[in-house]
């Protein structure tokens, strides 16, 4: 019996090559987007793939550009942060279309990049005479992994690029129950971006104490935002205190960067309330560490 494989999987590409239909043929189902903004965060999960023996979570990291200015350096560095953690990426171009300008900076950026880089070539059904010639342009634009040529919309090739993404995986464990697709790793990314801040603002024994879990994400439509309830668990009374803070400072400002940070990745205003409870010994238990995710 082959081991179980798990990892993290970035797609990446301009914008129209089909990303999106590749991932609706691998899983087998419409994926539930919360927002088809533009994504300005370090990474989001755009769901997950669940088979017998392997778990895929794919991510959709920011759009490549040159940058014109510090904030356009800092959100490519963090790109590539992003790439760097991952284990394979998928450089999604459209093949009828041709080598453009946006491909070309999406090849040089990856260039940079240590992360195995398979180069897939879509929406070949609608070059079907000129298949080696379309694939052979795009090869010319860096050195890849490997190159393969799929449609999408019709799942050709595709089988064999999910062989080659499983075979880039490490073992590892199941992340996400069977039926978790997208929104639910949404929530878990919320949970992560919260306990990120909270890791930033206390010290000592505190952060290694910290635990999210976010009980409530619902869209609001009539007000057009994301109501988000999240609670905050600690080992002791006596650190509800710390993360608190004075007068609640330190929980309101660990609120506001997570809520920043939670608006990029949802692509949405975020209504976000924040509670702290305390569960002794939490990081010794099994039934907890269950409900934070851990298991």
């Amino acid at each position: 019996m082959s081991p179980f494989r798990s990892g993290f999987v970035a797609i990446v590409g301009r914008p129209n090559v089909g990303k999106s239909t590749l991932l609706n043929t691998i899983v087998g189902q419409k994926v539930t987007i919360v927002s088809d903004k533009p994504q300005t965060t370090r990474n989001r999960i755009q769901c997950v793939w669940t088979t017998e023996d392997s778990q895929v979570v794919f991510l959709d990291t920011p759009g490549f550009h040159r940058p014109q200015d510090l904030l356009g350096e800092a959100m490519v560095e963090a790109a590539l942060e992003a790439l760097e953690e991952v284990d394979a990426v998928l450089f999604v171009v459209d093949g009828p279309a041709g080598p453009g300008r946006g491909d070309k900076i999406v090849a040089e950026t990856l260039a940079k990049v240590s992360t195995p880089v398979l180069l897939v070539v879509n929406k070949l059904d609608a070059a079907p005479r000129r298949k080696a010639e379309v694939i052979e342009r795009f090869r010319e634009l860096g050195t890849f992994s490997a190159t393969y040529g799929i449609s999408g919309l019709t799942g050709e090739g595709v089988p064999e690029l999910c062989e080659a993404i499983r075979a880039c995986l490490p073992e590892g464990p199941k992340y996400y129950p069977d039926d978790w697709v997208s929104d639910h790793p949404e929530r878990f990314v919320a949970a992560e971006l919260i306990r990120e801040k909270l890791l930033m603002l206390t010290r000592d024994e505190v952060p290694y104490s910290i635990a999210v879990n976010v009980e409530r994400m619902e869209r609001d439509e009539e007000r057009d935002l994301v109501r988000i309830e999240a609670t905050i668990y600690v080992e002791r009374e006596s650190q509800k205190g710390i993360v608190i803070g004075k007068n609640g400072a330190l929980l309101r400002e660990a609120g506001t960067l997570a809520r920043r940070d939670i608006e990029r990745l949802l692509g949405s205003p975020v209504f976000l309330k924040l509670w702290v409870k305390a569960r002794p010994g939490w990081r010794d238990k099994e039934s907890a560490l269950r409900d934070f995710g851990y298991r």
